[in-house]
């Protein structure tokens, strides 16, 4: 990472793209330091995907965001900001499949009850036999996982809900993002867990967490308003559509409204980008090399859209979300805004639910007009038997673009070319999750973002 050093008599201006955790993380240290910063945000409001959304009073987070952390540096970070306006939650949480509720973190008396004395047994025998002879590579997400449940296992609790999520068959995408989001997971761990042994530090099965009342914009607001009383400035509305450069160098960045009237070029010392990689290279001018651009168009992202219905009713489940292993419906998980905070929700007599969907921008679902979107998901909840299509009252959709980086079978080594590109500038650094194209949570994204600072 490069130090804020300007050069002899020039003042230090930084410039950051992208008004999300990291970004935002990342201009708080800086105006906390007295170093000037300008932060671009192509939205109306700041938070990037841990944004929270709203419609005639209710509340929305998307795609749910636990604040949990090993991280001192973030917890302290989060506890400084807004300490007296976080609710301790319960997670509870469970997995949709062949028309039964299994718990997650899974409980031995309930998933025996489901699976049955036979495909429980037959479960067991899957796992010793894959054990016992393994995938000799482990290249691809299918075979990690394999190795360490067994075939059985993969095909109830990870391949449907898995391809849902990135649209791709597990044999295609990497083992990498296996072995980072379900590091330390095993059969033995999840056995002990369903027998209700206490973990001891995977990460995916804490029991609590902390939630701002808000939702996680409320985070974000608050750094947003830090920075600006710290004499930063903050661009709401702000698309980059251009980065200019000498060699190796940045010299500014040119921004516009999302009406494209008008336009800023933000000039600076030293930039900061969370920003898709991609999107950052393929905008730069002059152009990069060929090779470079060719390695930016081959990466790929994953992006969803919510589908958020209230609901006449005051209590529809008590999970904070649930995961569709269903192939029978295009829902991938329902989260249920009033179980992480009372105050999501208005009304006393109602309740809030979103529906993800997991697509990519520009195909069938991610077109489909919101008034009927609205009627799939009601449609669809009906079918898992968890909603009346009568209960719901209204609805609306808020779509997330470029949300998750796709670990394909060749993203590695394009990323590696962008990366070497990028690392070369010498007043360019690249955070948070789309300016890494790495699968990391807030809390990492924040850690990005107080390194870049530091």
């Amino acid at each position: 990472m490069q130090e804020f050093q300007a050069n002899a008599g020039q003042a230090k201006q930084v410039v950051i793209i992208g008004g999300g955790p990291s970004g935002l993380t990342a201009g708080y240290e800086l105006t906390a330091a007295e170093i000037p910063v300008t932060v671009l945000e192509k939205h109306a409001i700041v938070g990037g995907i841990a944004r929270t959304e709203s419609y005639k009073g209710f509340l929305f987070d998307m795609g749910g965001h636990r604040f949990f952390s090993k991280s001192e540096a973030v917890n302290n970070f989060w506890d400084k900001l807004l300490s007296d306006r976080f609710l301790v939650r319960p997670r509870q949480s469970r997995i949709y499949y062949r028309g039964k509720f299994f718990d997650y973190p899974l409980r031995a008396v309930n998933a025996f009850r489901n699976l049955g004395l036979i495909e429980t047994c037959l479960i067991m025998l899957s796992c010793l036999r894959w054990k016992a002879f393994p995938h000799k590579q482990e290249k691809t997400f299918e075979q990690w996982v394999t190795n360490r449940f067994g075939r059985r296992l993969y095909k109830i609790f990870f391949e449907s809900y898995t391809e849902k999520v990135w649209g791709i068959s597990c044999s295609e995408l990497s083992a990498d993002w296996a072995a980072q989001r379900i590091k330390g997971l095993s059969l033995k761990t999840a056995v002990l867990t369903a027998l209700g042994k206490k973990d001891k530090g995977i990460k995916t099965l804490i029991e609590s967490f902390k939630y701002p009342e808000k939702g996680p914009g409320m985070m974000w607001e608050e750094v947003a308003s830090r920075i600006t009383s710290n004499e930063g400035e903050l661009c709401l509305n702000a698309n980059v559509t251009g980065i200019h450069r000498v060699g190796n160098k940045i010299l500014s960045i040119e921004s516009g409204g999302s009406d494209s009237q008008g336009c800023c070029v933000n000039v600076g010392t030293h930039f900061i980008s969370s920003m898709p990689l991609s999107e950052l290279v393929l905008k730069m001018d002059p152009p990069a090399p060929e090779k470079v651009r060719f390695a930016a168009d081959q990466l790929c992202y994953r992006d969803f859209l919510t589908v958020c219905l209230i609901v006449d009713i005051p209590h529809v489940f008590s999970d904070n979300w649930i995961y569709i292993h269903d192939s029978n419906v295009k829902v991938g998980r329902v989260q249920n805004y009033k179980n992480w905070s009372p105050e999501m929700v208005p009304e006393e007599g109602q309740s809030s639910l979103g529906l993800e969907y997991f697509c990519n921008e520009g195909d069938s679902i991610w077109n489909m007009p919101d008034d009927e979107l609205v009627e799939l998901a009601k449609q669809e909840m009906k079918s898992l038997g968890l909603l009346e299509i009568e209960d719901v009252i209204d609805g609306c959709v808020f779509r997330v673009e470029k949300s998750y980086p796709v670990y394909d079978s060749t993203y590695k080594e394009h990323l590696q070319v962008l990366r070497e590109f990028v690392e070369d500038f010498e007043n360019l650094q690249t955070i948070g999750r789309n300016g890494l194209h790495r699968y990391n949570n807030q809390d990492h994204a924040m850690l990005t973002g107080i390194i870049a600072a530091g």
